[in-house]
Order: structure tokens, then sequence, then C-alpha cells
């Protein structure tokens, strides 16, 4: 069985909307496009590349996908082999991609019956909808998040109201000299309780 590893940038409030650049988006007047650029430094690209050098398959919303397809193609050498490797896309509007290696499905039990198959594991980047539905249907084997040490108040979150209870453990952590927390979790049971102090 596939694992499905959901990857974000993170600001302290939980945005995770257009980390990379001012245009990435702009959705309901997004005005922070771009946030992560003045903490990212050597250690965090180092971390990064660690992240990016294997070879799991993408697991992409639409609009991430098609982010994703506008710049990587030209740009391979800072994430080896992403062009190589099998992009699923969730979508009912996308019907002719131009990316290679695109496959195209269009609904949460597809992403299920992906899980089940023999294969790499399925990384997701961005892709807030489609991550929002993983959570609330409990498909989500583990979290690689990069905390940054910012708050905007406003903007896509990663968590919304829905998600499935679930304990995770923490199996990795590193602090970069600007700040960013990247830390990963898996999967770990059912959420246990508990009185502080008893």
């Amino acid at each position: 069985m596939r694992k499905i590893i959901v990857a974000e940038f993170l600001t302290l409030d939980g945005v995770m909307q257009a980390p990379g650049g001012s245009k990435e988006d702009e959705n309901e007047g997004f005005q922070y496009g771009g946030w992560m650029g003045p903490f990212f430094d050597d250690t965090g690209g180092k971390i990064m590349e660690k992240q990016m050098e294997g070879r799991s398959d993408l697991l992409l919303g639409r609009k991430t996908y098609e982010i994703f397809a506008g710049y990587w193609p030209e740009h391979e050498t800072s994430w080896p082999g992403i062009n190589d490797v099998t992009k699923y896309v969730v979508s009912t509007s996308l019907a002719k991609p131009a990316w290679k290696n695109t496959v195209v499905i269009n609904s949460i039990d597809a992403v299920k019956e992906l899980k089940q198959q023999k294969g790499s594991d399925l990384q997701i980047w961005g892709s807030s909808k489609l991550v929002q539905s993983l959570l609330k249907h409990d498909l989500v084997d583990e979290l690689w998040l990069k905390f940054f040490p910012i708050i905007l108040g406003t903007g896509k979150r990663l968590f919304e109201p829905g998600s499935a209870p679930g304990a995770y453990k923490l199996t990795e952590s590193q602090s970069t000299p600007s700040g960013v927390i990247f830390a990963n979790y898996v999967r770990d049971g059912a959420v246990k309780t508990a009185t502080v102090g008893a």
C-alpha cells in the first residue's frame, strides 16, 4: 500500500497560501504571496533537497498542478526527477494536461484506489482543498510540515473543521538559523485523552 505524505509550508497561524511568490495564488485578495522567501536559508535549502530527492509520485489538486506544470518542466535541476515521476491530479475539469506523465483522476474514491496499489509513495504539495478532503477521509499517513515564524491572519489554511480525529507521532525535527521549524509526523492511531496531573 502506498503512503500519502502531505508536505506543506505554513505560517504560525496555519496559512499555506502562496508561500513561494507574489503571483502564486491571489484568490480572495491574498496580498502576502512569497511570505516564506525572507526566511529561506542554506540550512532550510539542504533539508528541502533531502525531501525532494526521492522518487515519490505526486498527488496534486488542479490549481497547484497548473502552477507546477508552468514552472517545473523548465527548472528540473532544482528538483531532479520531477518531470519523470507520475503526477496524479485530482480534477473534474482538467481535460488535456500538457506536463508529461500526468494522470487525471476525479474523486476521493479514485485516490483511495490509488493508495491501495503498489508503487512509490505519493507526496502532496500545496493543494489545500485536496489535503482537507484527504484529512476528512483519514487518508494521510505522514505530515512533513515547515513552520515559518510569521503570522498573516488571512489566507487558506491547512487544517479546517472536519478533519478526522487522529494522533500523530513526531519522527524528525530540525530548526534553521532563520527560525523555520521542519517537523515530520506519522499517523499514530486514535486520539487518546487523559487528565493532566491525575
